[in-house]
C-alpha cells in the first residue's frame, strides 16, 4: 500500500498547464524549505578526503587512506555537490576546479572514462562507457549549467560534449548520463548531445513491468535505484513523451512505498533486493537516500504534486532507518550529502 494519496500522474497530459503547475510547486517549495530544519551541507569530511589530486576513495573514520587511491565515481560526486552549492566558498570553488581537472585527465579521446587512479598516480584499467562515464556526464552537465565560475562552466561543457557522442548498454550508466543531460537542457534546451543521450537512456532503461507488485525495468533493485526512476521522469519530460514520464513516476511511487516502513525510510541495502527476498535493514548506503531526495524533488517540480515533498522530508528525518551513524559521518566520497541534495534542489526549482 503506497504511503501517498492517489497520484495525479495517472491523468498527466502534455499541455500548457504544466508551466502553471511548475510555478505553483516552486512557490510551495520555497515555503516548505524555509520552514524545514534541513541543516547546512557538511563539507568537512569531503575537504579531509580531498588532496591535491582528487577525492580519496576510502577513509578509516576521519583519516584518509591514501593507499586506496582515487575513483572517478567519487570525484564526480564531489563536483556535483560543489556546483549545487548556492554560494560556495573560495575553498569549495578550488575543490571544484580540482575535480574538473581530474575528470579531464580521466577522459579518453573517444569520450570514455577510466575509473581508478592509484596512489602512484597511474591509471588502472582501460577507458569504458560504464558508471564512471555516466557519473562523469552527470557531473559535467551539472558543472556546465551551474558551475560557480565561467571557466568551470565552459570547460565542463566541452568535456560533456566530447563524451555525449557515445552511449552505454548499461542501465545505471545511462541513468546517470541522463541526469547530466537534463542539467544541460535546463540551460541549453536544444542541445543535440543531451537530447541524444536522453533518447538512448529511454531505450536502454526500457519499460517497467506491467505487474503492479514489481513495476521496475530490472528483476532486482541494487544501487542508486531512485536515480533510474528520476532518469525516466526527466527523459519523458524533456522529450515530451507522456508514457515515459508516467512510467518514471509510477516507478518512483512504488520505490518510495517499498522503502517505507512504519512511516520511516528504510532503503534497499547494498546487497540489493529481489521480489520474494527477505530484506535486511542494515548495510544501507546514504547514496540511496540522496538519490531518493533528488528524484522526489524532480517529481514534485515536473508534476506540481506537492505530496512528493513528503519523500524529500523523509530523507532528512532522524528516524529514517538508513544507518544514522553513516550519514552523520558524512557520506562522501560515496555519495552527495543528503542536505546538499535537498537544499540544492529547492534552489534549482525556484
Amino acid at each position: 500500500m503506497c504511503v501517498h494519496h492517489a497520484r495525479p500522474w495517472r491523468m498527466l497530459s502534455h499541455c500548457s498547464g504544466r508551466r502553471r503547475a511548475r510555478e505553483a510547486v516552486r512557490a510551495s517549495l520555497r515555503c516548505r524549505m524555509k520552514i524545514s530544519s534541513i541543516p547546512a551541507a557538511p563539507f568537512r569530511h569531503l575537504q579531509r578526503l580531498t588532496d591535491n589530486v582528487g577525492v580519496l576513495e576510502r577513509a578509516h573514520g576521519i583519516v584518509p587512506r591514501y593507499e586506496r587511491g582515487y575513483r572517478v565515481d567519487d570525484v564526480a560526486h564531489g563536483l556535483v555537490v560543489v556546483c549545487r552549492e548556492p554560494s560556495p566558498s573560495d575553498e569549495l570553488i578550488t575543490l571544484g576546479r580540482r575535480y574538473l581537472y581530474f575528470l579531464a585527465r580521466a577522459q579518453a579521446a573517444d569520450g570514455k572514462f577510466r575509473n581508478r587512479l592509484g596512489d602512484d598516480r597511474r591509471w588502472r584499467g582501460t577507458p569504458e562507457a560504464q558508471d564512471a562515464w555516466g557519473r562523469s556526464l552527470w557531473a559535467l552537465g551539472t558543472a556546465a549549467a551551474r558551475g560557480p565560475t565561467p571557466g568551470i562552466r565552459a570547460e565542463a561543457r566541452a568535456l560533456f560534449d566530447a563524451s555525449a557522442q557515445i552511449g552505454s548498454p548499461y542501465l545505471h550508466s545511462m541513468a546517470f548520463a541522463a541526469l547530466g543531460a537534463a542539467e544541460m537542457l535546463e540551460r541549453w534546451p536544444g542541445d543535440h548531445g543531451a537530447l541524444s543521450l536522453l533518447a538512448t537512456a529511454g531505450t536502454v532503461i526500457g519499460e517497467p513491468s506491467a505487474d503492479a507488485t514489481w513495476p521496475w525495468p530490472a528483476p532486482r533493485l541494487s544501487y542508486a535505484n531512485a536515480s533510474i526512476a528520476e532518469a525516466v521522469i526527466v527523459t519523458g519530460e524533456k522529450l515530451g513523451n507522456g508514457d515515459l514520464l508516467r512510467n518514471g513516476l509510477r516507478m518512483l511511487d512504488w520505490l518510495l512505498a517499498s522503502e517505507t516502513r512504519n512511516g520511516h525510510l528504510s532503503v534497499v541495502p547494498d546487497e540489493g533486493w529481489s521480489r520474494g527476498d527477505d530484506r535486511p535493514a542494515f548495510d544501507q548506503h546514504p547514496g540511496q537516500v540522496a538519490a531518493l531526495a533528488d528524484a522526489c524533488m524532480r517529481a514534485a517540480a515536473v508534476t506540481g504534486d506537492n505530496s512528493w515533498l513528503t519523500g524529500v522530508e523523509m530523507t532528512t528525518t532522524p528516524g529514517s532507518r538508513c544507518s544514522t551513524r553513516r550519514l552523520a559521518a558524512a557520506a562522501m566520497p560515496s555519495a552527495a550529502p543528503v542536505a546538499a541534495a535537498t537544499r540544492a534542489r529547492s534552489r534549482r526549482w525556484r
